[in-house]
């Protein structure tokens, strides 16, 4: 088969922090890279970040702008900056594509293809006409799930090429091994038996309706936690934060919130837990539950079409937090071997480097 001239890609993402559309950036860029093309990643540093989260292949150029904080800032001018650094930082000059991951960077540059990773709805003046202008203004559309695709036909008239996330199934069998073995134990003396979430306190993220959840099977099983671990996030979620504490405070419940992980902890924290609970309210494909097959662990999510679309025959699904904490039950005391085995089977059916050939043939058709 002929394999397609080199390309000359930027990537675009916001911020240098372990979000899901950071992490699927790196990983493209780093499959891109892996099949002969030139990649650059073009991020801002906030916080006085000068690099990302983990290393990145040296073989992908990074551009971190700086992004200083600025004391008081209010959430839509910090968007309205965020969108300014990035275009005074970027240079267009001899890229084949541009190819933007967010609504930030898609908003930064006048031409380039987007990824649309999920639909938000957002009540912020700045950011909802961000959004929309990152959605109606990039002459090509990508999209992690036929759900989405679906979301951006129904809501814009816009046709998606659907690519899936890539996985890196073999990162996270490892920690479920005997390689990881001294991890796990490490974690799971510090932590007992534990549910695991990731992803941080957030509305997307489902957090309340989980520790609704959680109070529940905390009666019938009192010995187990449910640990959150995650939250690096642009948002200011502040006040809902504080009501889920309030809420866990009126159920009595103590959950461990983690915060972020170091990225070479995370698959042994996830490989350690009973069961993982991804109880999104909005999601594009699943990327900290893909991973948690991978790992062998038990699967619980929310009934959402994308998930429906994703995880039918691997995971139980929930409605409610009643149902959510069934389902989290019955995980914990009777995994099913079968569905281990098969979601261990899909996770390895995503790769970034079939990700990674079908962008690029993406990327001819519009060069």
């Amino acid at each position: 088969m002929r394999q397609p001239s080199r390309l000359s890609i930027a990537l675009l993402t916001y911020s240098t922090k372990p979000r899901g559309s950071v992490v699927h950036t790196l990983a493209l860029a780093e499959a891109l890279a892996e099949a002969g093309q030139r990649v650059t990643v073009w991020t801002l540093g906030r916080g006085g970040d000068c690099g990302f989260f983990r290393p990145v292949d040296p073989n992908v150029e990074l551009r971190i702008a700086p992004f200083p904080d600025v004391s008081e800032e209010e959430f839509g001018p910090r968007i309205l900056r965020s969108i300014q650094v990035l275009r005074d930082a970027f240079d267009p000059t001899g890229y084949d594509v541009v190819h933007a991951q967010d609504c930030i960077s898609a908003n930064a540059v006048n031409r380039c293809v987007r990824t649309v990773h999920h639909i938000d709805h957002f009540t912020t003046p700045e950011l909802a006409a961000c959004h929309e202008r990152a959605i109606v203004n990039p002459y090509a559309h990508v999209c992690v799930s036929a759900a989405v695709a679906g979301e951006l036909l129904d809501g814009w008239g816009i046709t998606a090429t659907v690519i899936p996330n890539g996985v890196e199934v073999q990162r996270f069998a490892c920690a479920a091994g005997p390689a990881g073995a001294a991890a796990r134990a490490a974690w799971r003396l510090r932590l007992g038996r534990y549910v695991l979430a990731v992803g941080g306190i957030e509305p997307r993220k489902g957090s309340l309706e989980l520790l609704e959840a959680y109070a529940l099977l905390h009666r019938r099983m009192p010995d187990v936690r449910l640990v959150i671990a995650g939250g690096e996030t642009l948002f200011d979620y502040r006040s809902y934060r504080a009501r889920w504490q309030q809420r866990a405070a009126e159920l009595k419940v103590e959950p461990v919130v983690l915060g972020p992980v170091d990225h070479d902890a995370l698959p042994a924290l996830i490989a350690a837990a009973g069961v993982f609970a991804f109880p999104s309210t909005k999601e594009g494909f699943g990327l900290a539950a893909m991973e948690a097959l991978a790992a062998g662990v038990p699967l619980i999510v929310s009934n959402l079409p994308v998930f429906r679309e994703i995880f039918t025959g691997v995971a139980r699904f929930a409605d409610d937090p009643a149902e959510l904490a069934t389902q989290l039950g019955a995980g914990l005391a009777e995994p099913d071997v079968n569905a281990r085995e098969a979601g261990r089977t899909l996770a390895a059916q995503y790769t970034w480097s079939a990700a990674a050939q079908r962008h690029l043939k993406l990327y001819q058709r519009l060069a």
